[in-house]
């Protein structure tokens, strides 16, 4: 098993179970029509992008890395990292992602184009709403930071401001958006209940893929400068067309 900078990883603290799934139901599960500050209407098709939130500074919340584990599905053995967890104090970046972490199937996740995966922190309340609707949760009961299996949690940012191209600027790094996120089966899993992948194909609420322009450094409470790219592809719009049948 290889980490995000090409070298073999010699195991690694395990990973419970529960760590990466919950109880796995497939209920049904309607997407509320309002749910945080950027939910308002998750299924919108034709939203304008919007600016970055006036209300909320660009801002990294938490850093998150995880080594890839073995865990049961439906009767097989699956490797994943879904499981992120919170880090503290800066964390190395390089040109395949940050320092720590793994991805357990190179031929979906990692790389160069996808070194670092960024989750928007506004879109944890939506999670946290549908996964009580689903029985799989209680109502108060929060969702960790890195539980959408992210890099990064950023506040003050969501796909909506993002296009292909642009740069998030950091005090330790450049990074670059590349592409959206294709849910898998293994997000269902760590989410407790399989329609999650659909309700992110519904909602728009993808996440953002980053290519390391600079290397260096992130860590909680870094500020983001994000500097327009070309402006041709939007992040959301690019999700759109790749989850159409």
């Amino acid at each position: 098993m290889r980490n995000r900078y090409g070298t073999m990883r010699r195991g690694g603290p395990g990973l419970r179970r529960a760590d990466v799934s919950g109880p796995v139901t497939g209920r049904s599960v309607a997407i509320p029509p309002s749910t945080g500050p950027n939910a308002a209407d998750p299924t919108a098709m034709n939203a304008a992008p919007s600016a970055t939130s006036a209300a909320t500074p660009l801002q990294v919340v938490s850093v998150n890395t995880a080594t890839a584990v073995a865990w049961q599905w439906n009767g097989r053995r699956v490797m994943s990292a879904i499981g992120k967890r919170p880090r503290t104090g800066p964390v190395a970046v390089g040109p395949l992602g940050l320092e720590g972490d793994e991805q357990a199937d190179l031929s979906v996740h990692g790389g160069l184009s996808k070194a670092v995966y960024a989750y928007p922190a506004g879109h944890y309340a939506f999670w946290q709403t549908v996964r009580a609707q689903a029985r799989v949760s209680l109502w108060d009961e929060p969702l960790p930071p890195g539980s959408l299996g992210e890099n990064l949690t950023v506040a003050g940012l969501d796909e909506a401001a993002l296009w292909i191209g642009d740069r998030l600027v950091l005090p330790g790094c450049v990074l670059v958006v590349s592409e959206p996120r294709t849910p898998c089966f293994k997000f269902g899993a760590a989410m407790g209940f399989v329609q999650a992948v659909k309700l992110m194909a519904q909602s728009g609420y993808c996440g953002a893929y980053l290519a390391v322009a600079q290397p260096g450094t992130v860590q909680a409470g870094d500020a983001i400068t994000l500097v327009p790219g070309p402006r041709e592809v939007g992040l959301r719009e690019l999700f759109r067309a790749r989850a159409r049948p």
